[in-house]
């Protein structure tokens, strides 16, 4: 049937007929799996504080907030500790000794950022007073080694902790779960 007031257009495109079965490339497949390895990342990964005697007096507000810290940071495509991760890291070193000039303004500029991204009404005005404004350019290559020290840090910790559930969860292949095994040591007479 041809109708008067259609035209078909060929504009020379040749073009293969497509493949019933479609195959996702190898890169493809490697980007979900990095994905997900970053999503357990911000989700599961432990955190990184310094070694030392208080390191359990990190308050719970900063630790609860990492994990949102974390996606905001992975969200911005940054492959770095977020700034609430530095603070958590970097308080357990506050109360061994006084710090580098250079540290303490990374410290306390971190807290005002803590407390700016997190709305801690009380936090910011005594941050204010303390914190300085800007990091000069080599507090902030400090910054920057730091936390991508952390960052590399949580995930290698987090690599490791995977690595040991999947040998725990596998069993070995010499062993042989026995009915025993399973059910206790029950014998039936």
């Amino acid at each position: 049937m041809e109708h008067p007031n259609m035209h078909q257009l060929d504009f020379g495109f040749e073009l293969e007929p497509e493949t019933t079965q479609k195959q996702t490339p190898k890169h493809f497949k490697k980007a979900q799996s990095d994905f997900v390895f970053e999503f357990m990342d911000c989700l599961s990964s432990p955190i990184i504080v310094y070694p030392s005697a208080w390191q359990d007096a990190v308050p719970k507000q900063v630790l609860d907030n990492i994990t949102l810290a974390r996606l905001l940071t992975q969200m911005q495509g940054e492959k770095m500790a977020s700034l609430t991760e530095v603070v958590a890291y970097m308080m357990p070193r506050t109360f061994e000794s006084p710090m580098p000039s250079e540290w303490a303004n990374i410290y306390t500029w971190c807290g005002l950022q803590f407390a700016k991204t997190f709305k801690n009404g009380g936090q910011i005005g005594a941050m204010l007073e303390i914190a300085p404004e800007t990091l000069s350019d080599y507090e902030q290559a400090l910054l920057k080694r730091l936390r991508v020290w952390i960052y590399d840090k949580r995930r290698e910790a987090l690599k490791q902790k995977m690595k040991a559930d999947t040998s725990i969860s596998k069993p070995s292949s010499t062993e042989s779960p026995r009915q025993e095994g399973l059910f206790g040591n029950s014998k039936t007479t």
